[in-house]
């Protein structure tokens, strides 16, 4: 068995849920798992649905459901053979949404639990959808609810799978039914063991395909999108980089850790602990190789597999008010970022002042308030975090020398380099991303290994 995952634009029209027939069809002899994301733009449009109930603003709410109400009848009805079928499934979820946006503008709040309720709708309307194409199309389907068998925590809009539940759901109920027909699951939904609708994050559809690939014990785990597989550098940032044919699991969780978006950071896990390779491949283009996720570290001639960066990040400056750093300072500061549930990315310590950088600037204010009881702080938006990933970065001499001379016109803001023996990772001015990455990527990229690079 293996587990085909499609993301939003592989699934956007009825044009892109019949080129992932093909895909599938070509495979259907390796008993696939289809794991489908929301159809496009979907998840957006309902939290914008949600956004505008909140603000008791029901009438532009409901015309905005109508749209997208509309949107999924007309790409629908071009799949199935029997359109009424599809029509009352698309109704009776709609039904629901309009039931949600009278709660929330009665309540003028959208708490957590509502979010994941109203998010999770695109992923349960778009894996019927596409098990219904399926078997116009030839190929005997079988819908499986994700909240019936990804079990997790009540950690809403973030929850964290319980796998041993999870797993022996998995085992019973859908490796069976892929023994016989084609099964589609929605991606990113799951629920309590109480049966209250969760998600796993934004993205979150990888990982459900990672988990439901551990569960069945699926031989491989393909996610399908709408790029080649992981590359060198960040298209949107620096065009021309090189496909990466072949990569760690460690690597490519770093990648995906430091902004690179081809893969949900969480994906790999699940996968590792079952040693199960993981594909990322373009569903508009197939032919193409794509890049294998495999668990061992993969000989190659360039100290760097890949740069990543995230380009909109804040850091923030944190200076003790005594002259020597007193004991628990450290303990202190993350306390309250942990009170905010906000991660940090990267950390530089001196004897009274820590940096760090988050991605995540919903509650700076709030941060800074509580800082500031004990600590001088300094916020600086408008910066961006760049991480050279490769095996053994650490243990290879010369390397930082390479880094610097490649930015020898950029100013470096805070510097990383230890912590990991596979990334070495800097901040600096948002402005100057594009010519940094530009330069390490003619530095280390000017002679690509052709075992390791496309």
């Amino acid at each position: 068995m293996i587990v085909m995952k499609f993301g939003g634009s592989s699934v956007e029209s009825a044009a892109a849920i019949t080129r992932v027939a093909g895909i599938v069809k070509a495979r259907v002899g390796r008993r696939p798992v289809v794991v489908v994301s929301a159809m496009g733009k979907t998840t957006n449009r309902l939290l914008e649905i949600a956004a505008l109930a909140k603000q008791n603003r029901i009438d532009d709410a409901r015309q905005k459901a109508g749209e997208l109400k509309t949107y999924h009848m007309v790409e629908a009805r071009q799949l199935v053979a029997d359109a009424s079928a599809v029509e009352a499934i698309i109704d009776r979820h709609f039904a629901e949404l309009d039931a949600m946006i009278q709660a929330i503008a009665l309540l003028r709040d959208f708490p957590p639990s509502l979010i994941d309720a109203v998010s999770g709708l695109g992923e349960r309307l778009s894996s019927q959808i596409v098990a219904l194409a399926f078997d116009k199309l030839g190929m005997p389907s079988a819908h499986v609810d994700s909240r019936d068998v990804i079990h997790t925590d009540d950690r809403h809009t973030q929850a964290a799978p319980l796998y041993p539940e999870s797993y022996a759901k998995l085992k019973a109920v859908v490796a069976p039914l892929a023994e016989t027909k084609v099964v589609v699951m929605g991606g990113f939904i799951g629920s309590t063991l109480q049966g209250v609708p969760t998600t796993l994050g934004r993205g979150g559809s990888d990982f459900t395909a990672s988990i439901v690939g551990a569960g069945i014990d699926a031989e491989e785990i393909q996610i399908w999108t709408d790029v080649d597989g992981m590359l060198t550098c960040d298209p949107r940032i620096v065009p021309g980089g090189h496909l990466i044919k072949t990569i760690s699991f460690e690597e490519a969780a770093e990648l995906a850790y430091f902004g690179a978006k081809v893969l949900h950071p969480a994906t790999v896990l699940p996968a590792v602990e079952k040693n199960i390779p993981v594909l990322v491949l373009n569903s508009r283009r197939p032919e193409v190789q794509g890049t294998r996720i495999v668990s061992e570290s993969v000989p190659c001639r360039n100290i760097i597999k890949s740069i990543a960066c995230k380009p909109n990040i804040t850091v923030m400056k944190i200076h003790s008010l005594r002259m020597l750093m007193a004991h628990g300072f450290l303990r202190r500061i993350f306390e309250i970022f942990d009170r905010f549930e906000t991660p940090v990315d990267m950390l530089s310590t001196s004897e009274v002042s820590v940096s760090v950088t988050i991605d995540d600037a919903r509650h700076v204010e709030e941060l800074r308030t509580e800082l500031e009881k004990f600590a001088e702080v300094e916020i600086e938006p408008q910066r961006a975090l760049v991480c050279l990933v490769g095996d053994n970065i650490r243990g290879t001499a010369g390397v930082g020398v390479r880094i610097f001379r490649a930015l020898q016109t950029v100013n470096v803001l805070m510097v990383s380099q230890g912590s990991s023996t596979l990334n070495f990772s800097f901040v600096i001015a948002a402005e100057d991303l594009k010519q940094a990455v530009q330069n390490l990527h003619a530095e280390f990229f000017a002679d690509p290994d052709p075992e390791v690079f496309a």
